[in-house]
């Protein structure tokens, strides 16, 4: 399977501020990519590139087979994305909220209304189709917002931070689903601070400052820096950190 995301020298410049600086990397389609970092190393900056959401300084990138600086809307309608901060809108239904962000992403109303009734079902929210949001536990609430960023079967979903704010039984079921999205074909490109989510990642990439500072399966990484976990391997990169914040 080819790759679905390919970056060449992608950078991001802030004023006298490199956020991005020079990153080269490929994800292939059906791959369980982990974007790692901690604050300050540039991955949110990298993943707004990608999505079509902010334009490279230098350096390219295809994603789905589009150019994120000259097709940045075909790169989102080709995407799915899912955030800890923002993800569904707390005062519409479940239901309103699925419409709305299959309208979105351009899919027509015949289409919605058959799978929705399938996810829901799936789900078991059918009883719950016309509760609203907010008044959704964070588990129930997790699992539709990374099942609404996939409706419409993008060829790739971005995860930031999705597991925030949930408790571990709850993240265990979310990553399966992770894992049967990406048995389905699509991609998954997922940030997460626990480095335990890291081990469930066929490959791995941890930036430092701006720059991938090492990529590669769990597995290798941890023969590599001698480390029993990802944690430690995240730790020994991380320390060598110079910057403390993310820049806009």
């Amino acid at each position: 399977m080819g790759p679905v995301i390919v970056t060449e020298n992608l950078t991001k410049i802030f004023g006298d501020f490199t956020a991005v600086d020079n990153i080269s990397f490929t994800v292939n389609e059906g791959e369980i990519f982990g974007f790692l970092g901690a604050n300050g190393a540039g991955k949110t900056t990298a993943m707004r590139m990608l999505c079509g959401i902010s334009k490279p300084t230098s350096g390219a990138g295809t994603v789905a087979g589009y150019d994120i600086s000259r097709h940045p809307e075909k790169v989102k309608k080709n995407i799915g994305y899912m955030s800890q901060k923002f993800s569904l809108y707390s005062n519409l239904n479940i239901r309103e909220n699925i419409r709305l962000f299959a309208g979105i992403y351009g899919m027509k109303s015949r289409d919605i209304s058959v799978k929705t009734e399938e996810m829901l079902t799936r789900l078991d929210l059918m009883h719950e189709r016309d509760t609203l949001v907010k008044n959704l536990p964070a588990g129930w609430k997790q699992r539709l917002a990374f099942s609404v960023a996939i409706f419409h079967t993008p060829r790739i979903v971005f995860l930031d931070e999705p597991t925030g704010g949930v408790d571990p039984a709850a993240r265990r079921q979310f990553w399966e689903m992770i894992y049967e999205a990406a048995e389905n074909g699509i991609t998954v490109f997922v940030t997460t601070h626990y480095m335990d989510e890291a081990e469930y990642c066929d490959r791995v990439s941890i930036m430092v400052d701006g720059r991938i500072a090492a990529m590669d399966s769990p597995e290798k990484l941890k023969t590599l820096y001698g480390a029993a976990s990802m944690d430690e391997v995240f730790r020994q990169l991380a320390r060598k950190a110079t910057r403390k914040e993310d820049q806009p």
